[in-house]
């Protein structure tokens, strides 16, 4: 006896395809979905620690900047601190440089010449003479040049015959000398003021 399948068999086999197609298609629309969710929520889960090393950037930034402004107050401070010292030590210097310098012209001032001004203009000093001869100047240049602690830098301005007016018939030969030095700090500059006189020769 031959059986004869009259069912549509080709119909059926082609549900069941396009039944298994659908089916795969939603398991990979599933499984897109967990993938794309779970890439989503480490993304958020990695922006929200970046975000938290940031702000904690920020809040340690914050607190570098502000010991910056307090080490720029600071040094800020003291540079106003040397200023102030610097201000006192110069005032100090400067008290005592008269006495100084009086002395040191005393000391090194030799005989036969005769200070007649003496002018002070920051630190160079402008001194006017009168001298018995050429070879007295001479030797206060080279005094104040070689031998002074204070005084430096001797230059003669001017020198002249002196226009004095005397009765004396025997009056010899005077010369009218001008001349700058500067005045200098010496290197072991005691801090007590020495008493100095100026001798009677000085006008």
């Amino acid at each position: 006896m031959i059986l004869i399948n009259l069912l549509p068999y080709r119909e059926e086999k082609r549900k069941r395809r396009k039944t298994a197609f659908f089916v795969g298609l939603g398991v990979s629309a599933v499984l897109g979905a967990v993938v794309v969710g779970a890439g989503m929520l480490l993304l958020q889960q990695m922006t929200a620690a970046q975000a938290s090393r940031n702000q904690f950037l920020t809040t340690e930034i914050d607190k570098l900047d502000s010991q910056i402004k307090d080490i720029a107050n600071l040094k800020a401070e003291i540079e106003s601190l040397k200023s102030r010292q610097r201000a006192v030590e110069d005032l100090q210097a400067d008290r005592n440089t008269p006495v100084h310098l009086l002395n040191e012209l005393a000391r090194h001032t030799p005989e036969g010449v005769y200070l007649t001004t003496i002018r002070q203009t920051d630190k160079v000093v402008s001194i006017n003479g009168i001298a018995q001869t050429n070879e007295r100047v001479s030797e206060l240049l080279r005094n104040t040049a070689r031998n002074s602690e204070w005084l430096e830098k001797p230059e003669l301005v001017e020198i002249k015959i002196a226009n004095l007016s005397a009765n004396s018939r025997d009056q010899k030969r005077l010369f009218e000398f001008s001349m700058k030095v500067s005045i200098k700090a010496p290197v072991n500059e005691s801090p007590a003021t020495p008493s100095a006189g100026v001798p009677a020769k000085k006008s």
